[in-house]
């Protein structure tokens, strides 16, 4: 299992995680396009995927413009295995060096999504769009998290070093 940060080449394999979730389904897949995605990884923000055996089984995205979690997302298949736990702290960690600005996403309410959110640390705000919560974390609140939890720091140690011997 590698996390490292997606590229160009990586779209059509986040494409096809993101159309194989049972939760937070597009209504119209044609909503999110290749060029979207593009924009989001190269110059809105960054993209992480985790690559296993060569095939993509989840990604991460988070876009610095707008301040927000654009997308984080784990094949059906590969749920349960961390894989979202990394992609989403790998995410949040480099997020946190380029601002100190609170981060925010949206999710539907009542599933796994909603769940893990909560279970990390983010704080229900309010509402986005017409039906789903709104999660906020703040730098302070993110670093208190890493910083008061031993056995965090040790894992985060471990992705850095995992991280360092890709490039």
């Amino acid at each position: 299992m590698i996390i490292r940060e997606a590229t160009v080449k990586d779209i059509p394999q986040i494409q096809m995680v993101r159309h194989s979730v049972k939760e937070n389904i597009l209504s119209d897949p044609a909503l999110v396009t290749d060029k979207d995605c593009e924009e989001f990884i190269m110059k809105r923000g960054k993209g992480w995927v985790c690559e296993i055996d060569g095939s993509i089984t989840g990604f991460s995205i988070v876009d610095l413009k707008e301040k927000n979690i654009w997308a984080l997302f784990v094949h059906p298949d590969h749920e349960g295995k961390g894989i979202g736990k990394m992609l989403h702290d790998v995410m949040m960690n480099w997020y946190f060096t380029k601002t100190t600005d609170n981060v925010w996403l949206g999710t539907e309410p009542n599933t796994k999504a909603a769940k893990f959110y909560k279970k990390n640390g983010w704080k229900e705000i309010g509402v986005h769009g017409k039906a789903e919560i709104k999660f906020e974390m703040s730098f302070e609140e993110w670093n208190t998290l890493n910083d008061n939890n031993p056995r965090e720091q040790e894992k985060q140690s471990l992705r850095r070093d995992s991280l360092r011997n890709l490039n």
